[in-house]
């Protein structure tokens, strides 16, 4: 007799970075720009957990970034197209909040996956929408007395942490440390003193910018300016929170299109942010 698809056994393990390849293969069939470097970063970031068929096939991943003991985020949730409908993306779920215990989790969902999440207790907050293409002509930053875009360096980096914790309510250290060791980065200093700062790294297709971390709106233009103008022709993707609406219109303008948007997705309570300081981009949209 032959056992079909929905009654093979499928087993949850922790993904490790031997099962990463694998996972790789995953995101791409779904057309998902994920370079196998971004899995590995990811992974050694936080934790994962994967399903696998009997024969050890790869067929669904989840993982999740621990960032204190109350705040957490998830992402990189994928169930191979034909093994989809049989349960196996709330069995990682549930696995995952498990592990994540009592920490509220805040998540980016793409419309496929509004259902599954909000079967798990998820509530929609905000959108987060994606950008990206290449710029070739790129305005001058516009900069207050005082302000000035500077090289990020190691002593940088201590306020880089605070400023990114008022900014996502957040404590990020963890994952923070090795990503600016895999990204360069900008200051803009007012008077001396470390008022935001922005990332950028390879990603994907081609370069992200984020996180970008600003007092206000044209802080943080003058931040991507930074990046845009020294990159021209690059092809540069930007995932933008909805709370920062005046640099999603302004993207577009000088040439990067906005081309998708997911929802961002809260399990407990929402990190509560600071004022006097915002996040204008995310690192990624599973990282937050």
């Amino acid at each position: 007799m032959t056992t079909s698809i929905a009654e093979t056994p499928t087993r949850l393990r922790r993904l490790t970075q031997a099962d990463l390849s694998a996972a790789h293969a995953l995101s791409a069939e779904i057309g998902w720009p994920h370079r196998l470097e971004d899995w590995q970063f990811a992974l050694a970031a936080g934790a994962g957990v994967g399903a696998f068929e009997r024969a050890g096939d790869l067929i669904g991943t989840t993982l999740w970034w621990p960032y204190g003991e109350r705040i957490a985020t998830l992402g990189l949730v994928i169930v191979a197209g034909s093994h989809q409908g049989r349960g196996i993306g709330r069995r990682m779920m549930d696995a995952a909040l498990e592990a994540l215990g009592r920490r509220s989790v805040v998540l980016n969902a793409t419309q496929a996956g509004l259902r599954l999440y909000e079967a798990t207790g998820f509530k929609p907050v905000t959108t987060v929408r994606q950008h990206q293409g290449a710029v070739f002509d790129v305005p001058m930053a516009r900069l207050q007395a005082g302000e000035r875009i500077r090289p990020m360096g190691r002593a940088d980096h201590a306020e880089l942490v605070r400023l990114d914790g008022l900014a996502t309510g957040m404590a990020r250290g963890g994952m923070l440390a090795p990503l600016i060791a895999g990204a360069d980065g900008v200051v803009l200093d007012r008077d001396g003193a470390m008022a935001g700062f922005a990332l950028i790294r390879r990603f994907g297709r081609g370069h992200v910018v984020g996180p970008v971390v600003a007092p206000d709106t044209d802080g943080a233009k003058a931040l991507i300016t930074h990046w845009l103008g020294s990159r021209p022709g690059l092809f540069i993707r930007i995932d933008v929170p909805a709370r920062a609406p005046a640099i999603s219109p302004w993207l577009a303008e000088l040439g990067l299109q906005r081309v998708g948007e997911v929802t961002t997705m809260v399990r407990g309570e929402a990190p509560a942010v600071a004022p006097e300081c915002g996040l204008y981009a995310l690192v990624s949209q599973a990282l937050g």
